[in-house]
């Protein structure tokens, strides 16, 4: 039958509409069935200082979703659901006496119902838990990846497979929580009293394309893994190279029982760049710029503390990203600045932790710094935080320590700092045979910072090569080293392996892996069978001091006073009001004789005084005076008999 043109027209419009109507009933389930991804926090307490929790639920097709109550002591607020329908913001309000356990939280969008899940923890006891550190401490710093493998079935985990290679510098070596909980008794019998662990936050499960470096021979550059952990992709999650959260729970309970504290690293600077919000932020302004356009870190950190800076150069300081690589989370905005702080109050609750190392302070607001640690202070008044501000310019890190309002109006509230303007001219003076004026020098600059007696005194770290790949370190001048930080005010700090001269350049050569932690590790420089001749004597040392720092109280607590300063020699005393302890350091080739004044120190004539560490015999003291002769390279710390 033939059919007129309009006949025509009608039934191609026809046609039109039903293939429209067919794609879309094709299309709309997948696209409006609400679907939960990610819950964050997935728990939280009855009386927590935080009340209402902001919990951030991640997932698809959440536009106009609703949060039901599902009651037993939690009140839902409104939810607030970002534009592209992939996260909620709600706030749950937790009831005084709310009951531990689980909660569905039931989310309805026109299309759909799906649930959340939420948790209810019963808190830790607060005994022995929460503690901070002080400087009745002595910290050692841990790369669990390079420390010890105590757990083989975790070296190429199915999630993340391919990335374990003890041969490459920048993959997976093995080392986990488990191998740390294994050498607990090894790091006490050290005198170690607290641990810090390098970032046990999950890491993307891939290699890290965006961030490559020359490897093997040939230099070619190579992608990497973020072994290091300090490339998050989910802050509430244990990275599956170094074990699990239960894990993590029994290495701090296995260390409180040892009499050591745990410090965990957070990073609230910077997400790792595979993170989902980089390419899915929760809010606009969740980071600083995106991924297409952001400022790139200049580094140029001095503008962070000038009066009258070039605006610009202050935001590319603050706001930029790190190698034109990490992410810059934005701390001014409202969500971000909520979710750090939940984000830190949750790890330590929830894992009973004593202190935190934070990352790259300087590279946050002041003001973000001042709301955090006021949050940290409400719930667990011990905890307590070090800062990392890596300079060695005292004016500028001096700036960063609470206690003080500063000229923008702010005290952060950071209870210490890194001594780092210390840690340069040690180890020129030490290992490189500079003069150790200078060292003395930038301790007369403590009246720049509010509280320098707590500041934590360093010889290196991660970040830097290796002592003893300075030019001209020897194990004696090792030995001085640590004889000075483990008798100078503040807290000393240990990095895993100085204990035995480890060597190593600048990253990744300074991460090498400790002897003898490792399945088929030639020897075992865990006991002193496997350890030559110079690494024991760096270690029975350092034990020795671990040993009469913890028994001589001044060592600890005493005010510094200087006695005698000159190109090659070092005389200081630690003073309380109840005793004195003198430590004379001879840092020259050759021996020498040093005489200096006891006045002040609450000794008197015909006064013996002792050598605790054996370099000198006994002194008298004679007209006020001491004289003390000490072989080349060499120190001792002097004792009332």
């Amino acid at each position: 039958m033939e059919r007129s043109k309009d006949d025509l027209k009608l039934i191609a419009r026809v046609a039109v509409v039903l293939a429209f109507l067919l794609g879309v009933a094709a299309i709309c389930p997948a696209q409006t069935a609400p679907e939960v991804l990610k819950v964050e926090p997935p728990n939280w307490w009855a009386g927590h200082t935080i009340n209402p929790v902001r919990v951030l639920v991640r997932g698809r097709n959440l536009r106009g979703a609703r949060v039901q109550n599902p009651g037993n002591g939690v009140d839902v607020g409104p939810a607030q659901v970002n534009a592209a329908g992939t996260y909620i913001f709600v706030d749950l309000a937790i009831g005084a006496n709310a009951a531990a356990g689980r909660r569905a939280l039931r989310i309805t969008t026109p299309a759909g119902t799906t649930e959340a899940e939420f948790e209810i923890l019963p808190p830790l006891a607060r005994e022995g838990r929460f503690q901070g550190f002080t400087t009745d401490d002595v910290i050692y710093l841990i790369m669990p990846d390079r420390f010890s493998d105590g757990e083989s079935s975790n070296n190429d985990p199915a999630q993340s497979h391919g990335l374990y290679d003890r041969s490459r510098t920048r993959y997976y070596h093995g080392g986990d929580l488990e191998g740390v909980i294994n050498h607990l008794p090894y790091l006490k019998s050290l005198g170690v009293t607290a641990v810090w662990l390098t970032p046990w936050f999950d890491n993307v499960n891939h290699l890290n394309e965006r961030e490559q470096y020359p490897e093997g021979a040939a230099g070619t550059r190579q992608p990497i893994t973020d072994y290091h952990g300090y490339g998050a992709v989910d802050f509430y999650g244990v990275e599956e190279h170094f074990g699990t959260l239960a894990k993590l729970r029994e290495l701090v309970d296995a260390a409180h029982r040892q009499g050591i504290k745990v410090i965990q690293d957070e990073v609230a600077n910077h997400t790792g760049p595979y993170h989902p919000w980089v390419d899915d932020p929760p809010t606009p302004t969740w980071y600083n710029g995106t991924k297409e356009h952001h400022l790139a870190n200049t580094f140029k950190t001095w503008v962070l503390h000038d009066p009258h800076p070039v605006e610009q150069m202050k935001r590319e300081t603050l706001e930029g990203w790190f190698i034109d690589i990490l992410p810059d989370l934005n701390q001014n905005d409202e969500e971000t600045a909520r979710y750090i702080i939940q984000n830190t109050l949750w790890w330590i609750g929830v894992t009973g932790i004593d202190a935190i190392r934070q990352d790259t302070w300087q590279y946050v607001p002041n003001s973000f710094w001042r709301r955090w640690r006021s949050a940290i202070k409400r719930e667990y008044p011990n905890v307590n935080v070090v800062g990392e501000v890596l300079d060695g310019d005292v004016a500028h890190c001096s700036f960063y320590q609470g206690g003080r309002v500063r000229f923008d109006g702010i005290d952060t509230g950071l209870d210490t700092l890194f001594d780092f303007p210390l840690l340069y001219p040690l180890r020129r003076a030490f290992a490189q045979g500079n003069s150790l004026e200078v060292v003395a020098w930038i301790l007369s600059q403590d009246q720049l910072y509010p509280n320098p007696n707590v500041l934590v005194t360093v010889l290196g770290n991660h970040d830097m090569g290796r002592f003893m790949n300075e030019p001209g370190a020897t194990v004696a001048g090792l030995n001085l080293a640590h004889t000075f930080i483990m008798t100078m005010r503040g807290t000393p700090q240990i990095y895993y392996g100085d204990e035995i001269a480890m060597k190593g350049g600048g990253d990744p050569d300074n991460r090498r892996d400790f002897p003898g932690g490792f399945p088929g590790d030639p020897r075992n420089a865990f006991s002193k069978d496997g350890r030559t001749a110079d690494e024991q004597g760096a270690f029975e040392h350092l034990q020795k001091l671990g040993k009469l720092r913890a028994e001589l109280e001044p060592l600890r607590r005493g005010a510094l006073v200087n006695l005698f300063i000159s190109d090659q020699q070092y005389v200081y005393a630690r003073a309380t009001k109840q005793a004195s302890v003198v430590v004379v350091i001879n840092n020259d080739t050759k021996p020498a004789a040093v005489k200096f004044s006891a006045a002040g120190l609450g000794f008197v004539n015909g006064t013996k005084l002792i050598d605790r560490l054996g370099s000198t015999s006994e002194t008298t003291i004679t007209d006020g005076t001491v004289k003390v002769e000490l072989t080349a390279r060499s120190a001792a710390i002097l004792v009332k008999r």
